[in-house]
């Protein structure tokens, strides 16, 4: 919008300078780029995003399984976890030793987390698994997907419109410097003694 104003202002104006003119045009030029340029950026790379995440989320969920596993015990704190009273803002998941069947029937014997509040022996509970039976992530859902997509997105418009406008002022930052660079030039045509002449001194 300013550089919008600034052209009209610099049309007819008999102070405007030629930089003038052409840092607004450059304004205007940024401000259509951001507008065009950052947004179709955006689109294109949630779009790439999300074709993948969602291809590696149908494959998490082919190949990833939801087991039970029985509470074997409760395996300690280590000293530098945090005890149950400290409030951290994270989930308290407790750690314990567990024995489940994989997909493959094989049987699997090792420590892991669960939400449990107080497990006790014998206790079940559900876990991910690869198909062999090891212990794996949740499997990306579809919605989450999309969500990092839309932001992956975000990111990339963001990130070209910084670009621009860095572009747009490091043109600015050359014009002004060649502006005082000829106004220096110019106080050296004057000499030195530009205010007395023609005084008769």
């Amino acid at each position: 919008m300013r550089a919008i104003l600034g052209l009209w202002r610099w049309r007819r104006n008999p102070l405007r300078r030629g930089t003038d003119l052409a840092e607004s045009w450059v304004a205007l030029a940024a401000l259509l780029l951001i507008l065009c340029v950052a947004p179709l950026a955006g689109a294109l790379v949630g779009r790439a995003a999300d074709g993948a995440l969602q291809r590696s989320a149908r494959e998490q969920q082919r190949t990833r399984y939801e087991v039970a596993a029985t509470v074997v015990r409760e395996v300690e704190r280590s000293p530098l976890d945090p005890g149950p009273e400290v409030p951290t803002g994270r989930d308290t998941r407790s750690r314990v030793l567990a024995d489940w069947r994989g997909p493959d029937g094989s049987a699997h014997h090792a420590p892991v987390l669960t939400t449990l509040k107080s497990p006790h022996h014998g206790d079940h509970f559900t876990i991910w698994t690869d198909p062999h039976g090891e212990l794996a992530a949740r499997p990306l859902d579809s919605t989450t997907a999309t969500t990092h997509a839309v932001l992956a997105g975000t990111g990339a418009a963001l990130a070209v419109g910084g670009l621009i406008e860095a572009g747009r002022r490091l043109i600015v930052w050359r014009m002004v410097r060649r502006r005082y660079a000829r106004l220096d030039q110019a106080w050296l045509r004057a000499g030195p003694d530009w205010g007395r002449t023609g005084t008769g001194s």
